[in-house]
């Protein structure tokens, strides 16, 4: 055992940022100009937002300081009543139930399956009483979107694509982030574009978008160095609470550049993934899901299930893969995990009920697989969890 090369890859540093980031912000420096309204017009935000939708496909789009703000936004401007009921998988990130009690509504979380998507049954149950769906790609793992469309339109509901594992993601050639009312992605770090903070929203409704970008914090007549319609954001001055969740311009000089690289980093992602993924089958000790029939994934980390092991095994292998120098985590192991359901106490009422989710995070493991692995440090990846498996299964 431990024949695999002895020094492990670093699983948290990200791409360098391109040459060209370096360049932009020299010269924004200069300028002081680190505020988005404080150029008359095309200041680093306005412009990443006109690239964004135009690389998206989608009339507009709004930067903002992080994912979650975006979907504290998106909630907030499609008019929803007072304590809305919200469906949201019980498998995501607490940012996301977080963003749904912000914005002064109700989470409902429906349960997960195995393969880390939402079962539909239970959707199908809970969305006769619902307001809106936002639907969380977690981990780029997409759900069944015919089936949740369908349902959402046949209930005449709104639908949140939570889009921040998922840029470059295709469903049957459709861009993940571009089939509900609004797609919301994320700059942060551990994301396919890294600003290390950062958020942005994407739509085709003017309205939606005026009302967003009026409330992000385009305070007197800013709003007019938008890509907006002048009567759909005018309408709106003064008449809806500031929230100041602005994108500032040296996270734009940043990420900028970086578009450009998404179609590689996709590719490259999905080929260490499916590299990995399929030395992980092959051991007999994991079953990684495999992808919906149309979904196209853009992952840059690996989830896979334990296959039979207790919770004092998956402890072990969780210890012997991290001396091996691969540091993994099964989501409903710790004591504080912020993608474990029953740790989001910050929901009213009691903890609901959802046994599949629940046993699918004792056993599903998560490790990061940055875009910018080689071969062999893919194969130390695998070798090792294959390698700490044996020591606890023998």
């Amino acid at each position: 055992m431990r024949d695999f090369q002895t020094t492990p890859p670093n699983l948290h540093e990200a791409e360098p940022i391109p040459e060209a980031a370096r360049e932009a912000i020299d010269a924004l420096l200069s300028s002081g100009d680190l505020f988005r309204y404080t150029a008359p017009a095309d200041a680093p935000v306005a412009l990443l937002e006109r690239e964004f939708a135009q690389m998206m496909g989608t009339k507009y789009a709004l930067a903002v300081s992080s994912c979650s703000a975006a979907l504290f936004l998106s909630l907030k401007s499609l008019s929803l009543p007072e304590k809305a009921k919200v469906l949201i998988p019980a498998f995501t990130f607490a940012a996301v139930p977080s963003a749904v009690v912000h914005a002064g509504m109700t989470p409902v979380l429906v349960d997960v399956g195995m393969n880390y998507r939402i079962d539909l049954a239970d959707f199908e149950r809970k969305i006769s009483d619902a307001d809106a769906v936002l639907i969380s790609h977690m981990r780029g793992h997409t759900s069944d979107m015919d089936a949740i469309l369908t349902l959402a339109e046949a209930h005449n509901l709104p639908v949140i694509e939570d889009a921040a594992h998922s840029l470059g993601t295709l469903w049957k050639d459709r861009k993940i982030g571009t089939m509900g009312h609004v797609g919301c992605f994320s700059f942060q770090s551990y994301k396919m574009i890294n600003a290390g903070e950062g958020g942005i929203m994407i739509t085709d409704d003017p309205d939606l978008a005026a009302r967003a970008i009026i409330m992000s914090g385009a305070y007197e007549h800013n709003w007019q160095k938008h890509d907006i319609a002048y009567e759909k954001a005018s309408q709106w001055q003064n008449k809806l609470p500031l929230y100041n969740l602005r994108m500032q311009n040296l996270s734009a000089c940043v990420i900028r550049p970086q578009l450009a690289e998404l179609p590689r980093r996709v590719r490259d992602g999905l080929e260490n993934h499916d590299h990995v993924a399929d030395r992980l089958t092959e051991s007999g000790y994991f079953n990684v899901p495999a992808p919906l029939p149309s979904e196209t994934r853009a992952p840059d980390s690996i989830q896979f299930n334990l296959i039979d092991f207790s919770e004092a095994e998956a402890r072990a292998f969780l210890s012997f893969a991290k001396e091996n120098g691969v540091p993994a985590q099964v989501f409903g192991l710790g004591t504080d995990n912020a993608r474990a359901f029953w740790n989001w106490e910050f929901i009213e009422g009691d903890t609901p009920n959802l046994p599949q989710t629940r046993a699918m995070l004792a056993q599903a493991c998560d490790v990061r697989l940055p875009v910018r692995l080689k071969r062999e440090e893919l194969d130390f990846v695998a070798s090792a969890l294959i390698d700490a498996a044996i020591m606890v299964k023998g």
